[in-house]
């Protein structure tokens, strides 16, 4: 099993990346987001601990998430791996999803990071919000905010991951096709 974590501000086009790398390599995407909203959704004891949660304002604990994470690992069968898209978002996390992949008998392989311009980044944005009528993407404020806390908070993970050797800076300018093809030449390198 190979597993690798997604990184990229918001409008590198990691998502879509996740969506395409996944298909093709036959890994599992794991998008937190996605995962918290189908647990509730499902009326699970552990959807019902979140709602309750994040109905009060809070953020869910780093340990529900992980375990969360732990029961999809634990449930899926005839995967390759994992591609984590939007999580870890602090250096605990990283830490706590570490600790809980080594418990299994499995590691964090790579970081893939996709780098894009600033400018890129706000054009993809005002076009999603064309497309997807995403108010909060056609706001310069809010875009250039949520870049800044993007840098901000991943910064620190970057750091602690290149320091384990697993961090892998990809070219994420050019066209989906373009990017796409640079991310499985890393991918292949694992499988």
């Amino acid at each position: 099993m190979v597993n690798f974590l997604i990184f990229g501000p918001p409008g590198s086009g990691k998502g879509t990346q996740s969506v395409r790398l996944a298909e093709k390599f036959n890994l599992t995407h794991l998008s937190t987001g996605d995962m918290l909203r189908a647990e509730i959704a499902a009326g699970t004891d552990l959807g019902t601990r979140m709602s309750s949660i994040m109905s009060r304002g809070e953020l869910v604990p780093d340990e529900v998430v992980i375990e969360m994470i732990a029961a999809r690992i634990d449930n899926t069968e005839g995967s390759e791996g994992f591609l984590f898209d939007g999580f870890p978002r602090t250096v605990a996390q990283t830490e706590a999803l570490e600790k809980m992949l080594n418990k299994r008998g499995m590691k964090i392989d790579s970081m893939l990071v996709l780098d894009v311009d600033h400018d890129e980044l706000v054009k993809r944005l005002v076009l999603r919000a064309d497309l997807s009528g995403r108010p909060d993407d056609r706001d310069p404020a809010v875009i250039e905010n949520r870049i800044d806390v993007y840098r901000a908070k991943t910064e620190p993970i970057i750091e602690f991951c290149r320091q384990r050797g697993i961090y892998q800076p990809v070219n994420g300018m050019g066209t989906i096709d373009d990017i796409f093809e640079r991310l499985s030449g890393f991918v292949k390198k694992f499988l």
